[in-house]
C-alpha cells in the first residue's frame, strides 16, 4: 500500500468476509511502502484490533516491487497471495485461488479479462508483452497477467534466492516456472484516491523488465557492428577491384566514407565483445540459482528412508 488510507478498512472487511468460511488459517500483512498519509496509522489500528493482522512498515518509499518482496519474505503460511490495497483486485476470488492451489497448482495468476485503458496505454502494454516474450523465450510471460497471484510455500522459498534490486516481481516468478493456473477477472473500480503508478513509473518498470529478463539489449551493439562491417567490406572490395581492374580513380570522399563506416563497425563489434563479458558479470552478480527443484521424493517421504540393502531387496521384487 502507498497512500491508501481510505481503502484499508474496506479492504480488511472484504478479505475477512471472503475468508471466514474457508477452511484455512489466515494472516493479513499490510506492507506500507513509505506512505505520506495516515495509511500506517490505520493499518496499526487494524493490527491492534485483530491478531491475524500484521503491519509491516518500510522506512521509506522503496517502490511497489520491493514492498511486494518484503511481504513475501515476511509471509509465514503454506501459501501467500499478493493483492493491491486499492480494492481493484477483488478479494472475492480468494476462494478460487485456493481451490486451484489445493488442486496441485504452485502458482495461481490473476489475469485481466478486460480493462479500461487509454489508447496509448493499450498500445504500450501490447508492445511490452510482445517484446518481453521475444527477449525471454525461456520464460512463460502471460499478457495482462497481474501481481494478484498465489504462491506456494516452495515457490516463496525459492523466490528468496532472487537478489536483483531492479526487479519485476511477476517476471521473476514467471522465470521460476512451477505448475501454474490462471484466473481471469474483471478489474473493479477504485473506491477512493487516485492511482500513483503514472506513465513514467510504468516506462521505468518496462525498461527494468527488458534489462533484467534478457541480455539481448546489451548485445545489440555487437550485432549492429557486425551488420555494418558486412555492408562496408563488399563496398570496399568493389572499390579496390574497380581501381585494379579498370584503373578507375578512387575518390577521397568515397574512400573516407567506406573507411569510416568500417571503423564504426569495428568499434561496435568490440563493444559487443565487451558486452559479452559484462553479460557474464551481470549473470554472476544477480546470483540466480543454477537450477530449481520442483519436487524431491526423498524430502516428501522422510518417515522412512531405506538403507541400501533394503532398497536392493525392494527393487528385486519390481517387474522388469
Amino acid at each position: 500500500m502507498f497512500n491508501e488510507a481510505p481503502n484499508l478498512k474496506p479492504l480488511y472487511k472484504e478479505i475477512a468476509k471472503n475468508t471466514k468460511d474457508l477452511p484455512y488459517d489466515f494472516e493479513l500483512i499490510f506492507v506500507d511502502d513509505g506512505s505520506t498519509d495516515n495509511s500506517a496509522q490505520v493499518a496499526r489500528q487494524l493490527a491492534n484490533a485483530d491478531k491475524k493482522v500484521r503491519f509491516l512498515g518500510l522506512s521509506r518509499n522503496f517502490g511497489k516491487e520491493a514492498a511486494m518482496t518484503a511481504g513475501l519474505h515476511s509471509a509465514r503460511g503454506d501459501a501467500a497471495v499478493i493483492i493491491d490495497a486499492d480494492l481493484q483486485m477483488p478479494p472475492r476470488l480468494l476462494g478460487k485461488f485456493l481451490d486451484k492451489w489445493k488442486g496441485g497448482e504452485d502458482v495461481v495468476v490473476g489475469v485481466f479479462a478486460s480493462r479500461k485503458m487509454s489508447l496509448l496505454h493499450r498500445i504500450g502494454s501490447a508492445m511490452f508483452y510482445r517484446i518481453m516474450q521475444a527477449l525471454s523465450p525461456n520464460a512463460s510471460i502471460t499478457p495482462h497477467a497481474t501481481d494478484y497471484r498465489l504462491l506456494d510455500r516452495k515457490v516463496i522459498n525459492t523466490f528468496r534466492y532472487m537478489t536483483e534490486h531492479d526487479r519485476i516481481t511477476r517476471g521473476l516468478i514467471d522465470w521460476l516456472g512451477f505448475r501454474r493456473a490462471y484466473i481471469p477477472f474483471q478489474q473493479d473500480e477504485r473506491r477512493f484516491g487516485t492511482p500513483t503508478y503514472n506513465f513514467r513509473k510504468l516506462f521505468s518498470l518496462a525498461v527494468n523488465g527488458f534489462t533484467s529478463q534478457s541480455l539481448l539489449p546489451l548485445k545489440l551493439a555487437g550485432y549492429l557492428g557486425g551488420f555494418i562491417i558486412a555492408l562496408s567490406v563488399p563496398f570496399g572490395a568493389y572499390m579496390t577491384l574497380e581501381r585494379v581492374m579498370y584503373q578507375a580513380p578512387i575518390r577521397g570522399t568515397a574512400f573516407l566514407a567506406i573507411l569510416l563506416v568500417f571503423m564504426v563497425g569495428v568499434m561496435l563489434s568490440c563493444l559487443g565483445l565487451m558486452s559479452l563479458y559484462i553479460a557474464r558479470i551481470h549473470a554472476e552478480v544477480t546470483n540466480r540459482p543454477l537450477y530449481i527443484v520442483s519436487e524431491d521424493t526423498a524430502l516428501s517421504n522422510t518417515k522412512h528412508t531405506p538403507h541400501h540393502a533394503e532398497l536392493e531387496l525392494e527393487l528385486e521384487g519390481l517387474p522388469e
